[in-house]
């Protein structure tokens, strides 16, 4: 009885996926905005410092650091936007990226401007500007890497080319993120409302825009609708 009830739990988590996505990074970013606007400094933002800045701090790691960090600045995007524009499969595959991106930017900018968290102090290794939470270098690794994680699992045929490409970009999502805790610029719930964000708006992307980009993904065998979304 309670394995049928955990796989009709499953199959309708799995059919509703999207809608899950929103609730739970809903849920995140509000519990995160609640302490934030009360000007509380969270238990996740002291953990983060002591095990990201105060243990992990070394001459060799703050280059490679910034190197990360780098990956989600214009510069570096503008790149990563031409290799999709040749390389990327379906009709306007660069338009879609560069629609996400500018989007995520604007949706990141009007945040900053209605919460107005200050930086951190005392502690940073680069000079940024602006307000704080959330992290506009965190949203910008989600949506456009992540964008890029939705578009090689449903376009790329070869399995292990998919996993190995789905767990690159998502594992320089994470690092983008670290980064920002490890240079000072951030705290870690401003990285953590930023991928929230951007993860729900993915969602609601890759649902109604995408499919005005590119054409529809190609079927695999074994694949059901729910996967096919």
């Amino acid at each position: 009885m309670a394995r049928d009830v955990g796989r009709r739990l499953g199959r309708l988590i799995v059919a509703n996926k999207r809608i899950v996505i929103l609730a739970v990074c809903a849920i995140v970013f509000v519990a995160l905005l609640e302490d934030v606007l009360e000007g509380d400094l969270l238990r996740i933002d002291s953990a983060a410092y002591a095990v990201i800045v105060e243990r992990l701090r070394a001459d060799w790691l703050t280059p490679v650091m910034e190197a990360v960090s780098a990956l989600a600045t214009p510069v570096s995007l503008v790149v990563f936007l031409l290799v999709i524009v040749a390389f990327a499969p379906g009709k306007r595959p660069g338009a879609c990226a560069a629609t996400n991106l500018v989007l995520v930017f604007l949706l990141n900018q009007a945040l900053k401007f209605a919460i107005q968290r200050p930086r951190p102090d005392g502690f940073q290794l680069a000079v940024e500007q602006g307000f704080s939470f959330p992290s506009g270098h965190s949203m910008v690794a989600m949506a456009f890497f992540g964008l890029l994680v939705w578009m090689v699992w449903h376009y790329e045929s070869d399995r292990a080319t998919r996993i190995g490409c789905a767990i690159a970009f998502s594992l320089v999502i994470v690092l983008v993120g670290v980064s920002r805790i490890y240079l000072g610029v951030h705290y870690a719930s401003d990285v953590l409302a930023g991928f929230c964000v951007s993860l729900a708006w993915l969602a609601i992307y890759t649902r109604v825009a995408v499919p005005l980009f590119l054409e529809p993904a190609p079927k695999r065998r074994g694949e059901g609708e729910a996967g096919e979304e």
